[in-house]
């Protein structure tokens, strides 16, 4: 069964969803046998009978039925959740029940400090993990009540979220760096029209939380801000500040030291030789076995899920992170950005991969690469460089601007607006190396205005430089 609405709202915008949910039925190999809808009145609501019933009326025969709890094993699968996948393919992260249950209860404890009978608001996509974890379950296994908001921060002004904090006497928040460099260009006496006595701390995870943003925000709200650093393959986080536990105090820039559970080492990713000094770049890695609430497995496939995330690091059987990380001398650690190509836009993990093979799709596409850029609001942008079949195009601005939309929309359709590029820019050919590999860290590095590094390997130095130029003629 696939539970859906009419609409959902953005930017005080309806977004119809019943013709994409017909869409994706229609495309779909294994059809649901039905479809609970909730009008909202948002948008037409179009039914196809047999299949799509209305949430309201069976709401309405059903209000006063007792159904009991079914008693499960604590191993049992609760959701399904997925996460972009380094080849292409997304990853079916499978989360236990008993393990879950016991990992967030003790997190909303030592973690984010909920007490029973307190309000908890978190400002994250319901669909994202945050918001399995700490919108729903997390809060309500702390006896707290729980705000699901739905909108943007800055609509109707930038103080939504703290008149919400006043109405409903918010203890604890929970929101996204990135979130947080949106409000930055508001009006900052936004921040202090709410009273917002109750609030004891403001918690950021899901992408690098920069110095400046903590300090900020931090100094406008006059309330500790706290990182941490998690997955949507762990549920719940790696690194944080644990109340009661070590009692270290926050440190800007740094989500903290490992949770209990979690045995965190730093790897050296040639040698998978652990690295104990402070300030070593290594990869971010936890020796097995992962505490509970972590996941399972990859849905359906468990050599997956051991070859993806437990061999990735030579001679060591460990559980990558895929995540560049250092820790200084007081044992903090300091989260750098990704090994792989899953770029991080907004708290949103994207395969570079996914993005490259929808634009790939576009008739006039014969070649494409997709690479994360630095971005000072979003942390990192998807930036496509592609090679068309016929160029005929290239030189006449109108006429790439016409393709390039055509191939946002194609982007759109498939992934969804999050996974949108920034911009696509078309090029007569890709810098490959000689065994005809795209080197997508040097266009990186170019889109970075950073050193390239050795390219020694590259088989045409024009290629590369065709792009250099392209992105210096469009950034001036």
């Amino acid at each position: 069964m696939v539970v859906s609405a009419d609409a959902g709202s953005r930017g005080g915008k309806a977004v119809p969803y019943k013709a994409l949910l017909d869409e994706a039925i229609a495309q779909s190999t294994h059809k649901p046998e039905s479809v609970l809808l909730v009008d909202r009145g948002l948008a037409p609501l179009p039914l196809v009978e047999g299949r799509d019933r209305l949430w309201a009326p069976l709401r309405e025969q059903h209000l006063h039925a007792q159904v009991p709890c079914v008693w499960v094993d604590a191993t049992h699968p609760s959701y399904t959740l997925y996460t972009s996948g380094t080849t292409g393919k997304p990853k079916g992260v499978q989360r236990d029940t008993g393990g879950y249950a016991v990992a967030l209860a003790a997190s909303m404890e030592y973690i984010y400090c909920g007490k029973p009978g307190e309000t908890y608001f978190s400002t994250s996509d319901i669909g994202w993990v945050v918001g399995h974890s700490y919108i729903i379950y997390g809060p309500l296994i702390a006896g707290m009540a729980t705000i699901m908001y739905e909108g943007l921060p800055i609509r109707p002004d930038g103080g939504i979220w703290w008149s919400l904090v006043e109405k409903y006497k918010v203890t604890v928040m929970f929101s996204a760096p990135t979130a947080i460099r949106v409000l930055k260009k508001q009006d900052p006496a936004l921040l202090k029209k709410y009273d917002l006595s109750s609030l004891r701390a403001l918690f950021l995870a899901g992408e690098p939380l920069d110095e400046p943003t903590a300090q900020w925000i931090s100094e406008g709200l006059g309330k500790p801000i706290i990182d941490n650093y998690w997955q949507t393959e762990t549920g719940w986080p790696i690194l944080a500040i644990c109340k009661g536990v070590d009692d270290a105090p926050p440190k800007f820039g740094s989500p903290g030291k490992p949770v209990y559970g979690y045995n965190v080492k730093l790897l050296d990713d040639q040698t998978g030789a652990e690295l104990t000094g402070a300030n070593q770049k290594g990869v971010v890695a936890i020796e097995g076995p992962l505490p509970p609430g972590c996941m399972q497995t990859v849905w359906r496939d468990d050599a997956r899920f051991v070859n993806t995330y437990w061999k990735s690091v030579p001679g060591r059987m460990v559980y990558s992170t895929f995540d560049w990380g250092i820790r200084d001398e007081d044992g903090y650690y300091f989260i750098l950005g990704r090994t792989d190509d899953v770029i991080n836009v907004a708290g949103h993990r994207l395969g570079t991969r996914e993005i490259e093979e929808s634009i790939a799709g576009h008739p006039n596409v014969a070649e494409v690469a997709v690479v994360g850029v630095a971005d000072a609001l979003k942390g990192q942008v998807a930036m496509a460089f592609a090679v068309l079949k016929d160029a005929s195009c290239l030189g006449d601005t109108q006429a790439e601007l016409r393709l390039e939309g055509e191939i946002m929309k194609l982007v759109d359709r498939d992934l969804g607006a999050v996974a949108r590029p920034a911009r696509v820019r078309f090029v007569t050919v890709l810098p490959k190396t000689r065994s005809g590999k795209v080197l997508r860290r040097a266009i990186q590095a170019v889109c970075e205005s950073r050193d390239t590094g050795d390219l020694t390997t590259m088989d045409d130095p024009a290629a590369l430089q065709q792009i250099r130029d392209l992105v210096q003629t469009k950034n001036s």
